[in-house]
């Protein structure tokens, strides 16, 4: 069995609140849709995250239908499987499944209910001539009775003892979480225990860095062979910050037989925009005119790319600082892109405040929707607040926007 495992993709992110990704998404689908070719997987599985936010643009949802229906069209054999992330709105990636089914594409977005009805996992399980994918979307809360179940079904009716792939969009305990700064929430970890028994290649989504659980040191070893099980995070489509400093790759996979052995090969996905942290050769800036000198100098060099910069801590900056980096890098129309947020180089560690963060998980603020249950889990944090004041203040606003929407 063949597969190609990418993740994250994140279409229609705007990054540093400025900056679209057409551009890179366009040539990153180019890669896809060449090694689609070339390597003629059995299945391509797209593992959660297909979007950067639940609600995406009408012309995001386009890219999307003319990136997969062109893979479609180029390898119409080649089952596509994807399942949504904690950025994804579960129902609506559910709601366009019917439509992708013509095209030998299968969408899952809703994970099964606790108290799901028999035959549920009909929904869940792909097979293929060469194999069987169990693909999961991202699933809050303990599912391992319902993962460890799915892997039962699979290996009843898998007599011919063929390969198995399963999909899931999680944080598994052993990662490197390299590039993944979370300002605001925790991140959540599961142990391969908990994710079942029965599989041979557990195609993981949601961490950026591309790994295989338990082999850190062949992180960036382009082929290697392990025995089944393996556990492995393809790494998102994308470079998202500074910090990812790492290739990203797409995963080809061959997998001989269930419980046999697991081939990667890991293809380098060439970014059009690279991401830089100034100064390149010194720890910091001591001056802002300094700072606007090497970064006109490194612009008529590189002339594209995404800049970060390291200040140091007791440099007191002029109050249009941003703007005369702006200035600097208008020229070259958005090939140059500027991350306003400085790395403050000395900047004291310990924070008053910090230990006072909310502990929520990352992917349970980005699935909320509405803003009481993110105060009410940090009620603590806003002494003398009413809460249920702010409710029924709420409540107003929203019937307001219904009046108007009905209007």
């Amino acid at each position: 069995m063949r597969i190609l495992h990418t993740a994250d993709i994140h279409l229609g992110q705007i990054i540093y609140q400025n900056y679209e990704r057409r551009d890179e998404h366009d040539h990153y689908f180019k890669q896809l849709k060449k090694w689609c070719l070339q390597y003629q997987p059995d299945a391509l599985v797209v593992s959660g995250d297909l979007f950067d936010i639940q609600q995406p643009s009408a012309a995001t949802k386009a890219c999307f239908n003319q990136y997969f229906a062109e893979i479609h069209r180029s390898c119409p054999s080649m089952k596509i499987i994807m399942t949504a992330g904690n950025h994804d709105s579960a129902s609506r990636i559910q709601a366009d499944h019917v439509i992708w089914d013509m095209a030998q594409t299968v969408l899952i977005g809703n994970s099964p209910a606790y108290d799901a009805q028999e035959g549920w996992e009909q929904k869940y399980i792909i097979k293929l001539p060469t194999g069987y994918v169990v693909a999961l979307p991202y699933m809050a809360g303990d599912r391992q009775e319902q993962w460890q179940h799915l892997l039962h079904c699979v290996e009843t009716d898998n007599i011919a003892h063929l390969p198995v792939v399963m999909m899931a969009h999680t944080a598994v305990a052993g990662l490197d979480l390299k590039g993944h700064d979370f300002e605001i929430g925790t991140l959540k970890t599961l142990s391969i225990d908990q994710l079942g028994e029965g599989y041979d290649y557990l195609a993981l989504g949601h961490i950026h860095k591309p790994q295989t659980i338990g082999h850190q040191e062949d992180a960036m070893t382009e082929e290697v062979t392990y025995p089944a099980p393996v556990v492995r995070y393809s790494g998102s489509a994308l470079h998202v910050s500074c910090d990812e400093s790492y290739p990203h790759t797409v995963s080809l996979v061959d997998i001989d037989k269930h419980g046999g052995l697991v081939h990667i090969k890991q293809l380098r996905i060439d970014q059009l925009r690279h991401f830089y942290i100034l100064p390149e050769d010194q720890d910091c800036y001591t001056d802002a005119e300094a700072a606007i000198a090497d970064i006109k100098q490194w612009a008529e060099t590189h002339r594209s790319g995404y800049i970060r910069l390291k200040m140091d801590y007791q440099v007191a900056l002029p109050s249009n600082f941003n703007q005369m980096v702006y200035d600097v890098i208008d020229a070259y129309h958005d090939e140059i892109r500027y991350n306003p947020k400085l790395i403050w180089i000395g900047k004291p560690t310990a924070q008053e405040g910090d230990s006072n963060r909310p502990k929520i998980e990352i992917a349970e603020l980005q699935q909320m929707k509405d803003p009481m249950h993110f105060i009410a889990q940090t009620i603590d944090n806003y002494p003398g607040l009413d809460l249920e004041e702010l409710r029924e203040a709420f409540e107003e606003v929203k019937l307001e926007m219904k009046r108007k929407d009905e209007n």
